[in-house]
């Protein structure tokens, strides 16, 4: 528990000092009125579980390095790079009768047509509803004979709109991947990471969080080296 207040505490120090760091023109937070933990408990049990295999079950982050060794690992992600305004794009409506469902340009555009254009430099969320699913990789399956896992994700043209034409800080998903699960390589994953852009997945409670108007923490576990590992997401709402 003391760990835990520790964890919460230093994250919402470090958001409260770089909002502050703004200058006047921009957005900055004037008050919290609650925070939405984003993030799945995992069972640690046994105690010698390794980190990798805790960071495949829980919500996760994927550095840069994992696709060129040359860029950022988990440690080297600039810390202004984990804080930014959180954008929700919600097709669960459609996610709920297409398994195979992947964000299109078009629903970008819907949301924007509602919500106004995504800021520059956000973190971008996909609530497709199945987040319920994310600790058994059978329940994603959908009682496939073949037994091939169907959930949604991104397509790869609207990955790059978010990426080039909105310069989204990360991609993050409520599934196992930003790729869907038919997808036969991770193409959306490989453009992100390619642009330093940093999928998270797994990710829980977007359901609590408004679809603009928050701004996220991002606090990976930081390992040094490493390509992926668990991460911690709070949802701070005005």
């Amino acid at each position: 528990m003391r760990i835990h207040t520790f964890v919460l505490g230093a994250a919402l120090a470090l958001a409260l000092f770089l909002f502050g760091q703004r200058r006047p023109s921009e957005t900055q937070v004037t008050a919290i009125r609650s925070v939405v933990d984003l993030t799945h408990s995992v069972d640690s049990r046994p105690l010698d579980m390794k980190i990798a295999s805790l960071s495949a079950q829980g919500t996760r982050i994927e550095a840069p390095s994992r696709y060129s060794r040359s860029l950022w690992t988990v440690d080297q992600i600039p810390p202004e790079r984990l804080i930014a305004p959180l954008i929700v794009l919600d097709v669960s409506a459609s996610a709920a009768t297409d398994p195979d469902y992947e964000l299109s340009v078009n629903d970008i555009a819907q949301w924007e047509k509602a919500n106004g254009q995504i800021p520059l430099g956000a973190i971008v969320m996909v609530r497709t509803g199945w987040g319920a699913r994310w600790n058994s990789a059978k329940q994603y399956r959908n009682s496939d004979p073949k037994g091939v896992a169907h959930y949604p994700g991104y397509s790869q043209d609207a990955a790059k709109f978010l990426v080039n034409g909105r310069n989204a800080l990360s991609l993050g998903i409520d599934t196992l991947s930003v790729d869907g699960g038919r997808s036969r390589n991770t193409p959306v994953r490989d453009f992100a990471l390619a642009h330093s852009v940093y999928p998270l997945e797994n990710v829980a409670a977007l359901d609590q969080v408004p679809t603009s108007g928050a701004m996220a923490v991002v606090a990976p576990t930081k390992l040094a080296g490493g390509a992926t590992g668990p991460v911690r997401i709070f949802a701070l709402l005005q």
